[in-house]
């Protein structure tokens, strides 16, 4: 079996790290994965240092796109990524999330009848102006198995009528990025540029709705400001997001540093006292390392942690992110674990190995 594996963006390095890893140690007969990297992170720090820090095998293909707006994005991907599926005829295209890059692989598999399989399909933020839900609903349509992180991504695929499609599978194959975060913690090492071991908040904000509008960045970085002023809080930057901070001229209190390597980043979730973020997949490292996660959204994807008790969404309103900083939040601990056993890549290859038996 042959996989055509599509990433572009640092989520799905991750992903990648873990089902590469997996292939090359119990299936090296009989799979052959094929790593194509988009470029649509392209600054050194958020990509190249991924593939050194966690073993994944360098990508065949560059395509080194990335900067651009998304219709030429997106655009530049197909045409890119279908000469490489006509040469290389795989016998799955795989995709992770919710990128450009995913919606440009899914494109092709469709266009060129080649089977695809989507990782962490069924997820809903139900919020269609954000860019990665259209990605999430597209991807899943033309999908023929979709691997869902958790039960209510498989609700939400039989809530939209995904039992009626006969030539679809979906099964809940628990969450890729959990068992990557139980290899990489025993892994993680204590960034340099921290030389006291006080305690800290770790912070992001790199979410287009947030960076783009100005009122909303002022209000988030605001809100920091108020919070570093009772604990140090520290934030790895998107190159993006400082420079609109710079151009801006907004006042910043709180320790900006470059990105940081994965191996870093679970460090800093790990040791953190809590985790405030725009991002996606950081609301999911936090209850994988039982932190607190307030996150800067209206809705998230993972209504799970919501319903946990251990994700409090905040918005972008400066007193909202305040108020629930200073309220005694303590780590609800679940009877049973949200995204699976940790054996998640084991799932999808023996998904896509059987495929062929329904």
């Amino acid at each position: 079996m042959k996989i055509l594996t599509i990433i572009g963006a640092r989520p799905q390095f991750i992903k990648a790290g873990s089902l590469s890893r997996y292939i090359r140690e119990n299936h090296t007969n009989d799979v052959e994965e094929i790593i194509i990297h988009t470029g649509q992170h392209y600054d050194g720090n958020m990509s190249d240092i991924f593939f050194e820090e966690m073993n994944i095998p360098k990508p065949k293909y560059y395509l080194g796109i990335g900067g651009i707006g998304h219709g030429a994005m997106t655009g530049q991907m197909i045409e890119g990524i279908e000469k490489i599926a006509l040469s290389e005829k795989p016998d799955w295209i795989l995709v992770y999330g919710d990128t450009n890059s995913t919606l440009a692989g899914a494109i092709v598999a469709s266009k060129i009848h080649i089977p695809l399989a989507h990782v962490e399909a069924g997820l809903r933020s139900f919020n269609n102006k954000m860019p990665e839900e259209i990605n999430r609903i597209l991807t899943d349509r033309v999908s023929n198995i979709l691997l869902c992180p958790t039960e209510k991504a498989i609700d939400n695929l039989k809530s939209e009528g995904y039992e009626n499609f006969t030539e679809k599978r979906f099964i809940n194959v628990g969450d890729i990025m959990y068992e990557g975060a139980l290899y990489y913690k025993k892994l993680s090492k204590k960034p340099s540029f921290l030389t006291n071991d006080h305690p800290f908040i770790l912070a992001t904000i790199h979410r287009a709705e947030t960076t783009d509008s100005l009122t909303k960045l002022t209000n988030v970085i605001e809100a920091l400001n108020e919070i570093h002023n009772e604990k140090n809080v520290i934030v790895p930057i998107h190159p993006r997001t400082r420079n609109i901070i710079l151009n801006q001229k907004i006042k910043v209190d709180f320790t900006l540093i470059d990105p940081v390597g994965y191996l870093e980043m679970v460090w800093l979730i790990s040791n953190s006292d809590m985790i405030i973020t725009d991002s996606g997949g950081l609301q999911k490292e936090a209850y994988f390392f039982e932190k607190i996660c307030l996150t800067m959204r209206n809705e998230t994807e993972w209504v799970e942690l919501i319903d946990s008790g251990n994700n409090i969404l905040v918005g972008t309103d400066k007193k909202s992110i305040i108020s629930a900083y200073k309220k005694d939040l303590k780590f609800k601990l679940q009877e049973t674990f949200i995204y699976g056993d940790g054996n998640c890549s084991q799932k999808v290859i023996q998904a896509l190995l059987d495929y062929k038996h329904y």
